[in-house]
């Protein structure tokens, strides 16, 4: 299976962890965003949105993390742990995937993009939404070890990947309790964590500069 992302990428940190959590091995093809190989034609023709990450197994090309994570747990799970098939169970693990994408996630990009593209970050309503979404996430671990049953699934590892890029964003995570407690959990029994932790070195690099820039 050919795996085509950039390592700082949530999105793509989430499928390396979950193939991790599969056994599978992927070969890795570095698609650098910030010097436009997404727009290359080879790879409009395996995307057409030009995004990463971005999958090929055996001809068949899928895009969107959470997507992806899904695809490879249906095809390739041994059982159905990391992604029940029983539609009730199923559907929080959805809501969770959904929850990650337009709403945790969503937050981060609003606020911290900006910072990407101008050395400046959103606004502070845009800083709001992270507290909210952060509150939500709380809410949702009240009393629980995941954030989608009794299990580890792959809504702990797309969040996973989430809440660990805000962590080295600097957001502080500690003021929600049972996020930090979730978190300081996943670190240690999520598969390919390392993995992600050293993509994230990349990411964190990257905000560095543009931070010291900012101050300049």
């Amino acid at each position: 299976m050919d795996f085509y992302y950039m390592a700082g990428s949530s999105g793509c940190r989430t499928v390396l962890m979950v193939a991790k959590a599969l056994g599978l091995e992927l070969n890795k093809k570095l698609v650098n965003t910030m010097e436009g190989d997404q727009m290359k034609p080879e790879f409009l023709k395996l995307n057409p949105q030009h995004t990463i990450p971005t999958l090929v197994d055996n001809g068949f090309s899928i895009w969107e993390s959470r997507a992806i994570a899904v695809y490879l747990v249906e095809k390739y799970g041994k059982d159905d742990s990391l992604f029940p098939k029983d539609p009730k169970k199923q559907a929080v693990v959805n809501q969770r995937l959904y929850f990650d994408m337009g709403t945790l996630y969503q937050s981060f990009g609003n606020y911290f993009y900006p910072l990407f593209r101008t050395g400046q970050p959103g606004s502070a309503e845009d800083f709001k939404k992270i507290e909210a979404a952060f509150e939500f996430l709380n809410t949702f671990l009240e009393g629980q070890k995941y954030v989608a049953g009794d299990h580890l699934t792959v809504a702990d590892i797309a969040i996973l990947a989430t809440v660990s890029t805000f962590d080295v964003a600097e957001f502080d995570i500690s003021k929600y309790v049972n996020v930090d407690r979730w978190y300081q959990n996943a670190k240690k029994v999520t598969p390919g964590w390392d993995d992600n932790w050293e993509g994230l070195q990349q990411l964190k690099a990257f905000l560095d500069s543009k931070n010291a820039t900012a101050k300049q």
